[in-house]
């Protein structure tokens, strides 16, 4: 009669089941989830301890979720795969006297943040330019995004060869300050009810406003010749095809840089762009789906769950993902990456990033996470120190709420204190 006990037991903690010696933390948990405030909208937890190799709480952790941000974890462990130290930049072929030039989705190029001229100086030393632009084969906006949101910052276009971060920065100290400048003209200073025409590069500043403006710019062929040009300082030509030879490879800055960026503030930019980058190391065609499709087959092709992974961001709300598979991924990168490194990728309960006014510790952090957030959603995923100086892996969802961030976000916290002081 023992030996079917003891099968139950493992079976219930290999499907993530509360384990015994976890009863009344998984008890108290379950008290906090089964409030009248909580039982209007759906949740998902799992925290799973990666040292026993052990489930502590599990709550529908096996059920889709739209993740929003934390579909960047997927993005880092994809960039971590397939990207080098450094980020790939160019990939040309000087042929006589003249270099050509095709994009591998490189996001640092003259961006705000990482000032990254590396390709500008490189192109600066030939007299004949030829650049090449077929190799993007993607939309301009992923699948699911909100069409109103193409005025905003956080939704630049994906392009093959991205400059300035896809975004026009627009500020005033006396006069009207324009980057690039070739959009000088082309912006209004009225005060309007949006940041820029639907179909046009036309922009609206309210010379008025004190912060600095953030406003995707439309992308086509001609106009990315035209910035080039300008910042080259001499002709570039549009060529349909590369010279039948090998590429050769320019690399910029380092990628932690990148990843680092990208998670701490949660850049749809970047995320979206790491991915199309990863695509440019797999073939010649960047395409960010071949890049989605690498990674599911060869390093996460023993998922129970499969995810519905259509972007790099988490902007679509066509994404699902299981808390497992998050904690799945959470683990990989865990077991494989040294933890100062992985751990600096992370906001930080208290102290960084989105999580700077959340989830601080009395006398030291103890969450290191990504957020995702869309409306009526918030999601946190990553890792947990308790007082005790283990490690807890987790992922925590909430969907479908109409109460407030703040109210969901205080539950979560006394549910992660609850799990740091008693375990």
């Amino acid at each position: 009669m023992l030996k079917p006990l003891i099968l139950i037991c493992l079976v219930m903690t290999f499907t993530g089941c509360k384990t015994l010696h976890n009863s009344k933390l998984s008890k108290e948990i379950n008290q906090q989830l089964s409030s009248e405030a909580a039982t209007n909208y759906f949740q998902g937890v799992l925290i799973y301890d990666p040292v026993k190799k052990d489930t502590v709480y599990s709550h529908n952790s096996q059920k889709y979720f739209t993740p929003a941000s934390n579909t960047k974890i997927i993005t880092l462990f994809s960039s971590l795969k397939t990207l080098p130290e450094n980020i790939p930049a160019l990939k040309y072929v000087v042929k006589n006297d003249t270099l050509y030039m095709e994009g591998t989705g490189d996001p640092t190029l003259l961006h705000s943040y990482f000032a990254d001229s590396t390709a500008i100086k490189f192109a600066r030393d030939y007299n004949n330019i030829s650049l090449y632009l077929n190799n993007f084969k993607e939309s301009r906006f992923g699948p699911g995004w909100a069409w109103e949101d193409y005025e905003l910052y956080f939704s630049p276009e994906r392009s093959g060869l991205p400059l300035y971060g896809n975004v026009v920065t627009i500020s005033t100290n006396d006069n009207l300050q324009v980057i690039p400048s070739y959009f000088q003209d082309q912006v209004v200073p009225i005060s309007y009810g949006v940041n820029r025409e639907l179909y046009s590069n036309t922009f609206y500043f309210d010379t008025q406003r004190k912060d600095t403006l953030e406003s995707p710019y439309m992308i086509d062929s001609t106009l990315t010749k035209k910035l080039l040009e300008a910042v080259l300082l001499k002709k570039v030509n549009i060529v349909q095809k590369m010279p039948d030879t090998k590429k050769q490879i320019l690399y910029s800055v380092p990628s932690d840089s990148v990843y680092k960026r990208m998670m701490q503030v949660s850049d749809n930019f970047l995320a979206e762009q790491l991915l199309i980058l990863s695509s440019s190391t797999l073939s010649d065609t960047l395409n960010s789906a071949k890049a989605r499709k690498y990674i599911l087959d060869n390093y996460l092709q023993e998922l129970k769950q499969p995810p519905r992974w259509v972007d790099g961001s988490g902007l679509s709300r066509y994404n699902l993902f299981t808390p497992e598979t998050m904690v799945y991924v959470l683990n990989k990168m865990y077991q494989e990456i040294p933890r100062e490194r992985l751990f600096n990728f992370f906001p930080v309960g208290g102290l960084s990033g989105t999580l700077k006014g959340r989830f601080n510790g009395d006398d030291s952090p103890y969450i290191y996470a990504k957020t995702g957030s869309l409306g009526n959603n918030y999601c946190l995923s990553g890792y947990l120190i308790t007082r005790s100086g283990k490690t807890l892996i987790f992922s925590f969802m909430n969907n479908h709420f109409t109460k407030s961030n703040g109210e969901v976000k205080q539950q979560m916290q006394s549910i992660f204190e609850m799990i740091r002081d008693n375990y």
